[in-house]
């Protein structure tokens, strides 16, 4: 073995486990953030009657599209207030284990958005950005705080029986009744989330 790349492998597991901290504190208003914007898109998808599967994968893949803007933004400024590198060797791990669930999940959507088939049935898109989401986050919880692993289950978890139930009553998902789980599950959970997090850090940072 590399002695070397071991020494490089220990280094970055060090680096992981002292900035834990700094991504739990991050994580807060990333997820208040998402959670918000979460509930902005369901609620103008329902609104405006976004029945057409093409506006719902359009306004969906904006609005995440616009949210990962912002969290990259923001991440880079939380990193220049503690006096962080932004792109280290432990946001290299984090990014490596996000982007492939990511990737595959708007790949997916975004390919069958420009098929002419009723996806909204057979290929229910809210089903797999809520099953590829998890997997991102499932990934990158080996790198950051447990809680995040826990997070990306529930989505995982969530996708399958929302599956199950579908097959079981030989029903789709229709783009309406899209809204309201994207809006539940990328708004209401995620502002949630991010609630949790900013009192469990508020308390940990008095104590």
């Amino acid at each position: 073995m590399n002695p070397n790349l071991a020494e490089e492998n220990l280094q970055t597991i060090r680096l992981l486990m002292e900035r834990s901290a700094i991504y739990r504190r991050a994580l807060a208003p990333i997820m208040l953030l998402a959670g918000i914007f979460g509930i902005i898109a369901a609620a103008i998808g329902l609104y405006f009657h976004l029945e057409d599967p093409h506006l719902f994968a359009a306004l969906w893949l904006c609005t995440a599209a616009l949210v990962i803007t912002l969290t990259f933004f923001f991440a880079r400024r939380q990193a220049l207030t503690d006096g962080e590198p932004f792109w280290s060797p432990p946001t290299f791990r984090v990014a490596q284990a996000l982007l492939p669930p990511l990737l595959s999940g708007m790949f997916m959507s975004g390919t069958m958005a420009l098929l002419d088939v009723n996806w909204s049935v057979d290929y229910p898109m809210s089903i797999i950005w809520l099953l590829f989401y998890g997997c991102a986050l499932h990934s990158a919880g080996f790198f950051m705080v447990r809680g995040i692993k826990w997070f990306g289950l529930i989505f995982i978890i969530s996708a399958i029986l929302l599956f199950v139930v579908m097959y079981l009553a030989k029903t789709g998902i229709t783009p309406s009744s899209g809204n309201w789980i994207m809006g539940f599950f990328f708004g209401v959970l995620h502002l949630a989330y991010g609630i949790y997090l900013y009192f469990t850090e508020r308390k940990s940072s008095i104590a």
